[in-house]
């Protein structure tokens, strides 16, 4: 390849040196002035030859997403990633997805599952609402597509390429084993601000307007690399949940004190993250896996610790000293200022979305809406959860569709893990995959971060994993019998080597 490009440099000197100039001119044109004609065309040939390195390295590609997909936002945040956040994220995926088409993987199992109907209900939804004319303005078929990319086809392509991709045993415990290292570091990230303070880029972001809602009422709120506080304490939180499931039932020493370890760090991160919410969605998690365990011992000893830490909460002034406790203990109060202005928020939006059950629609331009129009005020209304944020803009329709799709999602997978799936290990893994599901949700119903990165693939990515456990179950057996005789011939010949240093 490198003789190829050499030898057509130096009998086409001229015409290559034209070329390369054109695509640095088309970069920066790019970087400059966003998407335009001259860019997309002189841009084609990098096209291409990601295509052509997507299909001789699919899985590849994947773990880059995923890497890019967890620390995108703190890479952006300090200036690493000089382009459109989307261009690191959604265009590989995209080209990932056409690789598929071109070099079909091999079928595990049938695409079509209870999860995908699901998604495809909210799709449809949403692409109906090209017809709403609840805000009397004109169609911005532009805006239109942008939201439903942002709003649907992103479930849809983290579902197709998880399950394209992650679909064996060694693949699916890689994920987990990745996911863990990254909530380590984020963990780590958090306690590095708490510890040393914040450096001068994350000081910069906060005096730009994040300081509300990162220090209040004397509480300091930390955000590790991600969007905000709430997204790093409900997603680590979640993350939480899949780590102490996994250990539980974890067959190698290394698996085990990895999952262990993680779900430590991840504790840590979502009392560091000040975020009440996220000690609800850790809380719900376990004691949903409680009951899809089936275990009367673990459900009595989460009752009775969950118990012993809510009354600790509640009942008692213990820790008070520290900001973090503080903070967390505030959601116990139903006085809380916070709390309640979200609830007059609703009481307001509630007002002026009675009039309007598809809500101000997703085929317009938000920030055109005239101030003589009702439904400014909406636009203008912070909306403070997912759910609150499809009520805006779907209205009640809308939400009951949205909590449908997750509900639904939800039951198949706990089906799945009650009922077909035999070995521990696979059940174990399913429960942790849906129970961190329903834990995400609930911190979307309570802040907006069901959108924000790396909840869409971490998450539904997961219950995509979890709709696939049935086909491969007998290959997890096998899988796992291999993992628990490496480590068991590894243990001997330790012994052995023990031994003859004592002769």
């Amino acid at each position: 390849m490198a003789k190829a490009i050499t030898s057509y440099a130096e009998n086409h000197g001229g015409r290559a040196a034209l070329l390369f100039l054109l695509f640095l001119l088309a970069i920066y044109n790019f970087s400059v002035m966003g998407i335009t004609g001259f860019a997309l065309v002189c841009m084609i040939p990098a096209g291409l030859l990601g295509l052509a390195l997507a299909i001789k390295y699919q899985e590849a590609l994947f773990w880059f997403i995923f890497f890019m997909n967890y620390f995108v936002m703190g890479l952006s945040r300090y200036g690493y990633i000089p382009v459109p956040v989307t261009m690191v994220t959604l265009a590989p995926q995209l080209i990932l997805l056409l690789s598929f088409v071109v070099i079909p993987r091999p079928k595990k199992n049938s695409m079509l599952t209870i999860m995908l109907l699901a998604i495809i209900i909210w799709t449809l939804y949403l692409a109906i609402q090209v017809f709403n004319q609840t805000c009397s303005l004109p169609v911005n078929i532009g805006a239109w597509l942008q939201n439903m990319n942002f709003y649907a086809f992103y479930f849809i392509i983290a579902y197709v390429l998880v399950s394209k991709i992650i679909n064996t045993p060694e693949t699916i415990m890689r994920f987990l084993r990745i996911w863990a290292c990254f909530a380590i570091v984020a963990a780590f990230w958090a306690w590095r601000q708490k510890t040393f303070g914040w450096d001068t880029t994350e000081w910069r972001w906060l005096i730009g307007g994040a300081m509300r809602t990162h220090i209040v009422g004397g509480s300091i709120r930390y955000f590790s690399f991600f969007s905000d506080a709430a997204n790093f304490g409900c997603s680590i939180a979640a993350s939480a949940v899949t780590f102490f499931i996994v250990a539980l039932n974890a067959k190698t020493r290394i698996d085990k004190l990895l999952f262990w370890v993680a779900f430590a760090f991840s504790t840590y991160g979502f009392f560091a993250s000040g975020t009440r919410t996220a000690l609800v969605c850790f809380m719900v998690g376990i004691l949903i896996y409680t009951l899809l365990s089936r275990s009367f011992k673990l459900t009595l000893f989460v009752v009775i610790a969950g118990g012993l830490f809510v009354s600790f909460l509640a009942f008692t002034d213990i820790g008070n000293g520290n900001m973090q406790i503080r903070r967390m203990r505030s959601a116990f109060n139903k006085d809380d200022a916070s709390l309640n202005v979200r609830d007059i928020n609703k009481a307001a939006l509630k007002k002026y979305l009675q009039d309007a059950p598809f809500g101000m629609g997703i085929n317009i331009d938000e920030t055109s809406i005239p101030a003589n129009n009702k439904f400014k005020v909406v636009y203008q209304t912070s909306n403070d959860s997912t759910y609150v944020f499809f009520w805006q803009r779907t209205g009640i329709v809308g939400v009951y569709v949205f909590a449908f799709m997750n509900i639904l999602i939800f039951i198949g997978g706990a089906i799945i893990t009650l009922f077909r799936l035999k070995t521990k290990t696979c059940r174990s893994i399913a429960g942790a995959f849906t129970c961190a599901f329903l834990a995400i949700n609930v911190g979307g119903y309570a802040n907006h971060i069901l959108l924000q990165y790396p909840n869409i693939l971490l998450f539904y990515g997961g219950m995509a994993i979890v709709y696939l456990l049935p086909a491969i179950e007998s290959d997890f057996e096998v899988y796992e019998a291999s993992l628990i005789a490496k480590e068991e011939e590894r243990k001997r010949l330790k012994l052995e080597k023990k031994q003859q240093s004592r002769v």
